[in-house]
């Protein structure tokens, strides 16, 4: 019976051209490698390989031995990662979100109903999160605006209105209420991993130098220590309070209020159906 192991050897070397290279590649000696390609050569009861004098080639039968080799091992290849990930599939919860804060509230709320499932999520771009919940990548997907898909059901869930946090000294902290422009082409703290807001502040405020902070501990404590601006919104402070020593002004542009849409999949038993409850939306404190 031909062996896995013989196919890869075969395709090793086509790889290294020589059998002494193919040897040291897959930590054989020669005299092992020469062995498993004449027991090959007798299951299939043909000869692969022209042989001279320190030197071998493939003859027409090999030709089409490979051939065949690199499609099996491909083809075991694609079963293998596969079955791994359905059976990632069957502990796993995996979800998409286009922004941070609305992972805040689903992620205790599908632990509680799943004790005995991990839950995976990432934050990508909305058009990557539509195929990835069509291409059966996540269960669920969080999106800031309703998608009319087939075969998907699509329920209001969150709001969520950006702020501006401004230490006590600058001039703009008695307002109100901004715009996103009136501090545009400062210089501001900005934290990474933020979904589609991103986009928003940097196509409304071109002119600003934005410091991208990696960790959340790190940003949390140059928000404290800074004298710069940064963003938080109604979400982040209801959950993690006020920041002392800086002022909270709402901001007034329409691309900063957004309702967030939880997205299933209607044929998927694990998050559809009654046993995922969504909270109602409820309204932005701003103004």
């Amino acid at each position: 019976m031909i062996e896995l192991y013989q196919l890869m050897q075969l395709v090793s070397i086509e790889k290294y051209g020589t059998l002494s290279k193919a040897a040291e590649a897959l930590h054989l000696s020669q005299p092992a490698l020469t062995r498993s390609m004449q027991k090959l050569e007798n299951e299939l009861q043909v000869s692969l390989f022209h042989r001279q004098k320190n030197k071998i080639e493939f003859n027409s039968n090999g030709k089409m031995a490979l051939e065949y080799a690199r499609k099996i091992l491909d083809q075991i290849q694609a079963m293998t990662k596969e079955i791994r990930h359905f059976d990632r599939t069957q502990h796993t919860i995996f979800i998409g979100s286009c922004a941070p804060a609305p992972l805040w509230e689903i992620l205790p709320t599908l632990s509680d109903l799943y004790p005995d499932m991990t839950i995976s999520t990432e934050i990508k771009e909305c058009e990557m999160l539509i195929r990835g919940l069509k291409d059966g990548t996540y269960q669920m997907i969080i999106l800031p605006y309703p998608a009319d898909l087939e075969g998907v059901s699509c329920t209001e869930f969150r709001k969520e209105h950006l702020f501006f946090s401004l230490p006590k000294a600058h001039p703009l902290s008695g307002r109100k209420a901004l715009h996103l422009k009136d501090l545009n082409g400062e210089t501001m703290l900005l934290r990474s991993r933020i979904g589609f807001w991103d986009r928003i502040v940097q196509e409304k405020m071109p002119d600003t130098h934005f410091l991208v902070q990696e960790e959340n501990f790190a940003f949390d404590e140059l928000v404290k220590a800074s004298v710069l601006p940064s963003f938080t919104s109604d979400l982040a402070i209801k959950r993690d309070g006020d920041t002392p020593s800086r002022i909270s002004v709402p901001i007034l542009d329409k691309e900063a209020n957004v309702s967030y849409y939880c997205l299933v999949n209607q044929n998927n038993q694990m998050v559809s159906g009654s046993s995922f409850v969504f909270p109602r939306a409820t309204s932005s404190s701003a103004p």
